[in-house]
């Protein structure tokens, strides 16, 4: 199954949220134990430090339902957030369609929301600094079709704002449901992490690779340079790209269930 990730300008975004905030508030439910605040409408956001958690339905055109995000709570660099979605087609909609993608985020995402001298990014790719990771989560039983997946957005330069494009997207998969899988076709395999991952590379206007995990996993330490790295002996990448955003999240086709991240984190350098 393979999906697009076509992107809102900053401008299209605001008139989605506008336009659904009143439908997505009519499907809040009731909060479970450990939800501090819910948030359901399109894009609405929840700083925290230097990450803040995007309730992103940029698909949700081709489908019916809701998607909500809440904060748990931020200790330092480690945050914990929680998303639950229900989402099945509309007449437009697919099976292959990405619905939306609640993630937390690091840096760039069509613009800076948080003091980006607090993110650590841009980083240059062959500066070769680390960017370590740990995610600790857990995923409701009966998922439907989805993914739990980092997303890196890569610039040219080093100052990208809300109106430049990627020149490059990488994913990495650490665990899919009901038969998720990712945009293009599979050239090449790594050994990277303790696991073992299959490369794909796809085009949306922007250059797509997505490192899809063997083994599905709920925890993750991992060093995403070594992604980037990978792709940069293969002479698929740049070092001259940058790195300017980091989410972590979760990609949803179709279904009804729950995302819980226990603990994230970031730190670079």
């Amino acid at each position: 199954m393979q999906h697009r990730r076509p992107r809102l300008s900053k401008k299209a975004k605001t008139l989605v949220a506008t336009t659904v905030v009143l439908a997505a508030a009519a499907g809040v439910t009731a909060a479970q134990a450990g939800e501090t605040t819910k948030k359901c409408a399109a894009f609405d956001t929840i700083t925290l430090g230097k990450y803040y958690v995007n309730n992103n339905l940029w698909g949700q055109d081709r489908a019916t339902g809701t998607q909500c995000v809440w904060d748990n709570s931020p200790s330092g660099s480690t945050i914990s957030w929680g998303t639950d979605y229900s989402w099945a087609n509309n007449s437009a909609g697919h099976d292959y369609d990405v619905k939306s993608y609640a993630s937390s985020v690091l840096g760039w995402h069509w613009g800076w929301k948080t003091d980006k001298a607090a993110t650590g990014l841009p980083v240059r790719v062959g500066d070769r600094k680390s960017v370590k990771t740990t995610w600790d989560f857990s995923v409701g039983a009966g998922p439907g079709t989805m993914n739990v997946a980092y997303d890196l957005w890569l610039h040219a330069k080093n100052n990208a704002d809300w109106q430049d494009r990627p020149t490059d997207e990488i994913m990495i998969w650490l665990n899919r449901q009901g038969g998720a899988g990712p945009l293009g076709t599979k050239c090449g395999s790594v050994s990277l992490g303790g696991a073992m991952w299959d490369i794909y590379q796809g085009d949306i206007g922007w250059k797509v690779y997505s490192f899809v995990r063997r083994t599905n996993t709920t925890k993750a330490t991992l060093d995403l340079d070594d992604f980037t790295q990978a792709l940069v002996r293969r002479k698929l990448l740049s070092e001259d790209t940058y790195v300017s955003g980091i989410e972590a999240g979760t990609e949803v086709f179709k279904g009804t269930a729950r995302l819980d991240t226990k603990a994230y984190s970031v730190d670079i350098g």
